[in-house]
């Protein structure tokens, strides 16, 4: 089993709306990145758009490696797509750990607090008493 659906099974279904947001707003569409390699493939554009700068400068230096490069990608391209978005949902989901994280600090934090108000409250009451 994979760690993002073990992770998501835990999710409230307010942390499941976070997660589908983000993933709408920021997964990488496999029709652009197609139409990008079949219309700009030899310029490295699908690989800008997914993420991979550095093979796309050096597609774009290269012209695709003259063509074969885009090629091979026509294979490749899928396979990018999927580990892109699955990153990409990784980081969302660890976000959202850390933001129930920092949220469980805040509750244990002020349950703290509450409680030694109420020392002190008692202390108090003691000392006037």
């Amino acid at each position: 089993m994979n760690s993002t659906f073990l992770a998501k099974q835990d999710f409230t279904s307010q942390e499941l709306q976070l997660l589908s947001s983000e993933m709408s707003r920021n997964e990488k569409s496999p029709v652009v990145a197609w139409m990008l390699l079949i219309f700009l493939g030899s310029l490295g554009a699908h690989r800008y758009y997914l993420g991979k700068i550095g093979t796309g400068i050096a597609m774009t230096l290269t012209f695709g490696a003259f063509g074969i490069w885009t090629f091979i990608d026509l294979f490749l391209v899928s396979g990018i797509i999927r580990e892109t978005n699955e990153k990409i949902e990784r980081e969302a989901i660890d976000r959202i750990l850390m933001m129930r994280k920092a949220k469980e600090n805040d509750s244990n934090e002020r349950l703290l607090l509450a409680r030694q108000a109420k020392e002190n409250e008692a202390i108090s009451l003691e000392k006037q008493a």
